[in-house]
């Protein structure tokens, strides 16, 4: 595998950014939104194979980001959620494209994931290594001096 650096967490965060406003926030309508999950919902097929193409891409966009089981769980929830109604929508016409039009799920996972890697502390080495040197000591110092910070990640691991 190779070699993860912060610059490609900060992209992972931009893409699951881009992502969170196609879905789910393409018009914004006060603290509404409206995106390309809720109006594609309203074509049979099309918009199940897009709500989970996107669910699928998130969900690796978090493995590679090394989420944690918590933040993994909430978001495979609210796009379960998210899948659940536009996929009975293919049998159900209507009521389930509404709840689909009007439920976030992609938004809700998206910022569950964000939220993850903000609250993480980034090191480019290897726990390995940095045990040996006697920097992990000053990681987790700078972790403890930062309230918003929950764990330490080496992308070299």
């Amino acid at each position: 595998m190779a070699r993860r650096s912060v610059a490609d967490i900060e992209k992972i965060w931009s893409n699951v950014e881009g992502v969170k406003k196609l879905s789910d926030r393409a018009v914004g309508i006060g603290p509404f939104g409206i995106g390309l999950d809720g109006l594609l919902t309203w074509i049979p097929v099309v918009g199940t194979v897009y709500s989970v193409g996107a669910a699928a891409w998130l969900l690796i966009q978090a493995a590679q980001a090394r989420a944690t089981p918590a933040t993994l769980l909430r978001m495979v929830s609210y796009l379960g959620l998210d899948t659940a109604t536009t996929a009975v929508g293919e049998v159900i016409p209507f009521a389930p494209d509404v709840v689909d039009l009007l439920f976030p799920g992609h938004l809700m996972a998206a910022k569950a994931l964000q939220k993850d890697i903000e609250s993480t502390h980034w090191v480019e080495a290897s726990e390995r290594e940095a045990r040996a040197s006697g920097a992990h000591e000053g990681h987790v110092a700078d972790m403890r001096r930062n309230p918003k910070l929950r764990r330490i990640v080496y992308l070299h691991d």
